[in-house]
């Protein structure tokens, strides 16, 4: 009877394994198909948009879903400085976190993006590559973190980093090929992103000075246009060109003239509000749209740049400083002109007055007259 016993209870004992055993399996399956579920997901958004943080979003959510990261962050690789910066920041300090700039090789995070290899820490305080100070700047406490590298040809685009969980799972072994499938998708939508906006910018920028060039220009020109006549508003044009600039050419040469109608084009850019619209109109030419600006207001844009361009110090290759000046012509819808060529026509007109006068000075349309504003 004993050994009849000892028999049942190894039946039972087996049994229960075995029931244990695919349970396990009916587990595991049940998380591949929601990792499988959720990769398809995420094809189908990467092919549906070009909008770049809706596609991260997207993608991010999923993983929030997969592995339920207590916070999470996607990095990327900022172009001129190539340090890390939070573009996404799901936490209780995100907006701390926007203001964060990692370098390379600085923290997990660095580290990542650095050597390019993925990385799980189950403690923080274990490893010497945790960043501790960023914590601490933003109060924040962390414990285990799981982050991968952002990667394309080679190239990594920036990382992303899970920190903590929920409940009582912690990141394990198998949740790193997992999240870098997702990385994968997240590197090819942030390369077809800056393709398409690199391909964007191409059509509607001037190569020499970064500005828009003259084709775009007549277009956000007849749109600001519209803007006006809609809300009743009014839209000036600023028409300038260089003073003298082909004894630039005939002195320097063509090499350091192009350099300086570069220039011009990046002062520009940086001395207008971001509302306002500049291109390079042909040559050494250059307009600049005003939205939702009356001729008080142009004719302070225009004696800053007249007050920037005799001050700025453009010097050719041998150090020696070139002046350049500008003549501006101002002109304002709806007062000055009743659609787009017309107002092109009277900014024109309008430099070519100051040109008359003197150079180096503002003339605003008037009629068939003009006025000395500056």
């Amino acid at each position: 009877m004993a050994e009849k016993l000892d028999t049942c209870q190894q039946d039972v004992a087996e049994v229960m394994n075995q029931m244990s055993d695919s349970d396990r399996v009916v587990e595991l399956l049940a998380r591949r198909n929601a990792e499988l579920a959720s990769l398809l997901e995420i094809g189908k958004t990467l092919i549906s948009s070009l909008e770049l943080r809706d596609v991260l979003q997207a993608i991010m959510s999923q993983v929030e879903r997969l592995l339920q990261p207590k916070t999470w962050s996607l990095l990327l690789v900022d172009s001129e400085s190539g340090d890390l910066c939070f573009e996404i920041a799901v936490s209780p300090v995100a907006q701390e976190l926007k203001g964060i700039r990692l370098k390379m090789g600085e923290g997990i995070a660095g580290w990542v993006a650095l050597s390019g290899q993925p990385l799980l820490i189950s403690d923080v305080t274990k490893d010497n590559r945790f960043a501790n100070h960023v914590a601490e700047e933003v109060e924040y406490p962390v414990s285990s973190i799981l982050c991968v590298p952002l990667k394309i040809r080679d190239r990594v685009l920036g990382v992303i980093e899970l920190i903590n969980t929920f409940g009582e799972r912690s990141f394990v072994d198998d949740d790193l090929p997992l999240l870098g499938a997702v990385a994968d998708f997240a590197a090819i939508a942030i390369d077809n992103a800056n393709n398409y906006k690199r391909v964007s910018e191409l059509v509607v920028t001037d190569d020499l000075t970064g500005l828009n060039n003259a084709r775009h220009f007549h277009e956000l020109l007849e749109y600001e246009l519209e803007r006006s006549r809609r809300y009743k508003s009014q839209v000036s044009l600023l028409f300038f060109d260089l003073d003298y600039f082909k004894t630039v050419n005939d002195r320097y040469g063509h090499l350091v003239g192009s350099r300086m109608i570069a220039e011009v084009g990046q002062l520009v850019k940086r001395h207008i509000r971001s509302s306002d619209r500049a291109a390079r109109y042909g040559g050494d030419e250059y307009v600049i749209v005003l939205p939702n600006t009356g001729k008080q207001g142009t004719i302070a844009v225009a004696n800053n740049l007249l007050e920037r361009f005799r001050a700025n110090p453009f010097m050719t290759d041998s150090n020696e400083r070139i002046a350049i000046t500008a003549s501006f012509g101002a002109a304002t819808f709806p007062d000055d002109a009743i659609d787009r060529t017309s107002l092109i026509r009277a900014a024109d007109s309008a430099m070519y007055e100051a040109k008359e006068a003197g150079r180096n000075c503002l003339r605003y349309f008037s009629g068939d007259a003009t006025r000395i504003m500056s």
